[in-house]
């Protein structure tokens, strides 16, 4: 398989790559996320687990009814159907790698 070019993953405009393993016969799927400060994904759910690796910056991250902050080198992650959701709550970059168990994203928002 070749290297693929992390640009080719970004939708225009976007600072945010999605890989979605099944395009290159992998069993996960992930974005990578690069976030100012106040921005996050509002409240969704997976039908598989969803990990969290917190790269750079801080993020507020809500799993169900619990609250948590990450800071860089910090890992979560929320179990299959849990709401989840999080926001860069810091004064710099938010960079965080969102990992789904899973060759496809499968999305459900709130």
């Amino acid at each position: 398989m070749p290297i693929i070019s992390g640009a080719s993953l970004r939708a225009p405009e976007s600072a945010t790559a999605r890989f979605e393993g099944r395009d290159h016969g992998a069993a996960v799927s992930y974005f990578l996320v690069t976030n100012a400060p106040g921005q996050g994904p509002d409240l969704h759910r997976h039908p598989y687990a969803e990990t969290w690796h917190v790269l750079e910056g801080e993020a507020t991250i809500r799993i169900g009814e619990e609250t948590l902050v990450a800071h860089a080198g910090d890992i979560a992650t929320a179990a299959p159907g849990v709401w989840h959701g999080f926001t860069n709550t810091g004064t710099g970059t938010l960079r965080i790698m969102c990992i789904h168990a899973s060759d496809r994203i499968i999305q459900e928002n709130l």
